[in-house]
């Protein structure tokens, strides 16, 4: 396998140059189309860095979770999740930051490259109160660009299909690899596995 080093001139050799439109559609600012479909996001990957490497996790909401403060500028709460608070900390450190959000049936995606920083401005943090919980910090992105990705991914996966749901049963449960971890007996894998499905269902906020 070749694992040869590629320059830019190579790449600019290897691909076709986007179309004139596919330029003209990355843009500094949100437009009104733009504003539509994040009124209906409910999911999207969050990437961040620091000096001490690179994370991406996903941030996911009821319709429209992501604000939108003014043309350049989106907000979205930090709800607690495994407490690794990885893409806070990497903020501390580099504010660069990608958001690549996905539409269930769409075929299409969405991203905003930027600069991040966290909020734990009270009003701020108001505007994202869910079952009466308020988050601990807001994150807040000035946009550097926006843009529409096509969904070809989503249908070289096939993503949104019937026929692409995994059967829990052909890999290892959240419960089984914990207990492999730990050190565990894997018969508690199962007790591991209740626990873990009323958490990630129930205590969302």
């Amino acid at each position: 396998m070749s694992t040869a080093s590629l320059t830019a001139t190579d790449l600019d050799q290897l691909y076709d140059p986007p179309s004139d439109m596919i330029v003209k559609g990355v843009l500094p600012h949100l437009l009104p189309f733009h504003l539509a479909y994040l009124r209906v996001a409910t999911f999207f990957c969050f990437a961040t860095g620091s000096s001490a490497g690179l994370d991406a996790s996903p941030r996911g909401g009821p319709p429209g979770f992501v604000h939108a403060l003014d043309d350049k500028t989106v907000a979205f709460p930090d709800w607690h999740g495994n407490n690794r608070i990885a893409s806070l900390r990497n903020l501390t450190d580099d504010d660069r930051v990608g958001m690549l959000f996905l539409f269930p049936g769409l075929e299409i995606f969405m991203r905003i490259n930027g600069h991040g920083a966290i909020s734990t401005d009270a009003a701020l943090r108001e505007r994202f109160v869910e079952g009466g919980k308020t988050p601990k910090t807001a994150i807040v992105v000035a946009i550097d660009e926006v843009l529409f990705h096509c969904g070809k991914a989503i249908n070289r996966a096939k993503l949104w299909s019937e026929e692409a749901r995994i059967d829990r049963a052909n890999v290892p449960s959240p419960g089984q690899m914990k207990a492999a971890i730990s050190g565990q007996d894997p018969a508690s894998a199962k007790a591991i596995d209740e626990g873990y499905l009323r958490s990630i269902r129930n205590d969302l906020y």
